[in-house]
């Protein structure tokens, strides 16, 4: 596929967030290895507050980890160099080729004046435009390595306001050359709308590289949309290259997938019944900026645990388990806690022997005491004092991918945090073979720790699990084969499968080795 050594490429725009762009990048990247063809994921900048560490302690986001597991290869931070974590609605920490550089306001990294709000983000001086060089540097990187490049856009393309600062969407597109797809998810609603007003609010440029669309979550007969998709060529000149079929229970890391969560069990997964006698039920806070509540995933993949996300004290009454997770402001989420209740149901629960589980920022609020003067600069706060911890944040950001045993078992995970954790009592959540404490801490039925992931870790995962079931008094018995790297394949298969049984591969293949056909129609009015 490769042309003078540089690889094909394709990049995958959406008419909106949420319109399914990660997971259809995923699932080509899966049908293009199954065909024998070396591809790699990317995406130029992402904004989520869902990250993953990778081998070399880069920091990237998470959909970008899973889309490289699609494709069998290593993440790197070349696959996502610029990185958003928001810590308001008006301001992120930006993470630059893995690494934290600073605070930077939106005017500021849109290229309007307020710009960085520390000093590390003075590497951005003009925003995101002055970043073009670097997102290409990276994408060329790779297709001279890759066969094939899969690049995810963000949001829309026909962002018309953010055009001329653009570095993942048509700004890439144009740069790199690359043919475009765009996703409509159909479920929604106005699909056929959001094509044609997509397209028609591009520059002449910009809508020559737009080479189709990919109708995505259908239900239903196909055969009733195949009238619409012909008159939606006969108007732009482009056709539909597939109509992906809605599927439940895939689970997918994606950009930002908390809405889904929030709309019962995690992720729309699809509850197993149980291996023994009783369920279990898992309450996880819903705390502001919540980060990397993909870790509770792997519960939810085990037959008979019921995972759903709460904000309302009362519904701590009948959980097994109440996990804090982890999040972007820990100190916020702390106040978050106490305002709504939830803080002193934690508190009565600790007292009466009942499981709580704190992963990151979750672990730094059932500490003693906290001293952040850099991520909310509220200084000195007290937690729940639940855990003989006190927390003192530093500048410097931990990256970390360690490995070590818990409870008897081997388990490894990622570490993403500011907070430096001062253990003074307790057992340690986590040692290293010889016994030594690696992170956390334990006391009774609560417990803590900064490692993400940690969870996936099977066996860990099932001890874990039979003694909240004995703290919680439940007739639990996980299921002894339960693999949560198996299932996660089984769902990046079914993906790759959606992509060839219901896309057309021939056309995906055409665009990603030859570009975009030349003369496709301008559609007016165009860009303002």
């Amino acid at each position: 596929m490769s042309r003078g050594g540089r690889g094909g490429g394709l990049l995958i725009a959406g008419t909106t967030s949420d319109a399914g762009k990660s997971v259809v990048t995923a699932g080509i990247c899966r049908w293009l290895v199954r065909r024998g063809v070396k591809v790699a994921p990317f995406k130029g900048q992402n904004m989520s507050l869902n990250s993953f560490v990778t081998r070399e302690g880069a920091e990237i986001g998470r959909a970008q980890a899973m889309q490289a597991q699609a494709a069998r290869v290593e993440p790197s931070a070349l696959m996502n160099p610029v990185l958003l974590k928001p810590g308001s609605d008006r301001s992120s920490q930006v993470v630059l080729l893995g690494r934290p550089v600073g605070e930077l306001s939106a005017k500021g990294f849109f290229g309007e004046p307020g710009g960085p709000s520390s000093p590390g983000g003075a590497l951005y001086g003009g925003g995101r435009a002055a970043l073009l060089g670097t997102v290409l540097e990276c994408l060329e990187e790779l297709r001279g390595s890759y066969d094939a490049v899969i690049c995810e856009g963000a949001g829309s393309p026909a962002e018309i306001n953010l055009r001329r600062t653009d570095i993942v969407n048509m700004g890439i597109a144009r740069a790199a050359r690359l043919p475009v797809v765009v996703v409509g998810d159909i479920d929604r609603g106005g699909v056929f709308a959001s094509f044609f007003g997509t397209t028609a609010l591009l520059s002449p440029e910009d809508q020559a590289l737009i080479a189709g669309y990919l109708v995505n979550k259908f239900r239903g007969d196909v055969s009733l949309l195949e009238p619409g998709l012909e008159m939606l060529r006969g108007l732009t000149g482009r056709a539909t290259l597939g109509v992906l079929p809605w599927r439940h229970g895939l689970g997918i890391d994606e950009e930002d997938g908390l809405r889904v969560s929030l709309r019962g069990a995690v992720r729309e997964s699809l509850s197993a019944p149980p291996y023994g006698e009783d369920v279990l039920r898992v309450a996880v806070c819903a705390v502001p900026l919540m980060s990397n509540f993909t870790d509770v995933d792997a519960l939810a993949a085990e037959p008979g645990v019921v995972v759903r996300f709460v904000d309302r004290a009362e519904e701590l009454a009948d959980a097994d388990l109440v996990v804090v997770p982890g999040t972007r402001g820990t100190v916020k989420a702390l106040a978050w806690l106490r305002e709504r209740g939830l803080a002193d149901a934690i508190v009565r629960r600790a007292a009466e022997g009942r499981p709580v589980l704190g992963i990151c920022g979750g672990y730094q609020i059932l500490g003693e005491h906290i001293d952040d003067e850099v991520e909310s600069r509220a200084g000195a706060v007290a937690g729940l004092g639940l855990l003989p911890v006190r927390v003192r944040f530093d500048r410097r950001k931990t990256l970390a991918r360690p490995v070590g045993v818990a409870l008897g078992e081997p388990v490894e995970g990622y570490e993403i945090h500011h907070g430096v954790a001062e253990v003074r009592g307790g057992e340690a959540f986590v040692h290293d073979e010889r016994g030594r404490a690696l992170d956390g801490c334990r006391v009774g039925a609560v417990q803590g720790t900064h490692w993400h992931g940690a969870l996936e870790s099977d066996a860990f995962r099932r001890r874990f699990l039979t003694e909240v079931a004995r703290a919680a008094g439940r007739r639990f018995v996980p299921a002894p084969g339960t693999s949560f790297g198996a299932l996660r394949e089984e769902q990046l298969d079914l993906l790759g499968d959606l992509v060839e049984e219901h896309a057309d591969t021939d056309a995906l293949m055409r665009l990603i080795e030859e570009g975009a056909p030349a003369g496709l129609p301008f559609i007016p009015p165009g860009a303002p």
